[in-house]
């Protein structure tokens, strides 16, 4: 590893990664604010947000739609990265520690934790289900042919995986502020080799054993670093 290359740290998500990451984000933010103006009474006045009641009403199912396509290319890219493993067994088990700081007792994990995989799945479950509840009371494209009793159902489905949801990306994000260095991984793409080897051990030294090959070696769901050596800092 070059000497300009540890100072820069080591790539953990590539642009395209960030990106696609920030596009869902905004958009699940956008689907949130406008779903609760549609949803509760209080919030009402969010419709103004997007130009008034029928206008939220119009674009909400297709922000949701854009943000599925986004997601599926999401998922897929990061579906090996996010399978358990042992060690995140053991992470959660501990999860007093991790709540309290006790890093040094944690386990070591790879490229993401059993709290940040754990994320995943529950979007993974989460994003199908509001994407079909959400075309069956879509009006007037879907709703007008779909039975009464149907109807109830999929919006009050619709609404309880949003909650579920809503409050997962609200643990998502304070935990990424939580963890200083994490908002930057997403930002800048880069991190410090103290900030992998004390958060993700196993993920860094995977990384490391690639530099010292110099094969490119690298997880799956990240993307070539741009310093033109062909090699991959995930």
């Amino acid at each position: 590893m070059s000497h300009s290359n540890a100072r820069k740290g080591i790539l953990r998500y590539g642009p395209w990664s960030r990106a696609n990451h920030w596009i869902i984000a905004i958009s699940f933010v956008l689907l949130t604010l406008s779903g609760l103006a549609l949803f509760y009474p209080a919030f009402f006045w969010l419709t103004a947000l997007f130009g008034g009641p029928q206008a939220t009403r119009i674009v909400h199912p297709f922000i949701g739609v854009f943000m599925c396509l986004f997601f599926v290319i999401q998922a897929v890219r990061f579906f090996k990265a996010n399978l358990f493993r042992r060690h995140d067994v053991q992470w959660a088990r501990q999860i007093g520690d991790v709540l309290n700081n006790r890093d040094d007792r944690l386990p070591p994990v790879g490229q993401n934790n059993a709290g940040q995989k754990l994320v995943y799945w529950i979007f993974l479950l989460c994003v199908p289900a509001l994407l079909v509840t959400g075309i069956i009371i879509w009006q007037p494209y879907f709703a007008m042919a779909m039975p009464r009793n149907l109807l109830r159902f999929a919006a009050m489905l619709h609404a309880l995986v949003a909650f579920v949801a809503i409050v997962t990306l609200i643990i998502h994000v304070y935990s990424a502020i939580w963890v200083k260095g994490s908002i930057r991984a997403m930002t800048r793409g880069r991190v410090s080799h103290a900030w992998a080897r004390h958060h993700h051990s196993l993920w860094y030294d995977e990384v490391m054993r690639g530099e010292r090959r110099g094969d490119g070696s690298a997880l799956p769901g990240h993307e070539p670093d741009d310093d033109n050596t062909g090699r991959r800092h995930t």
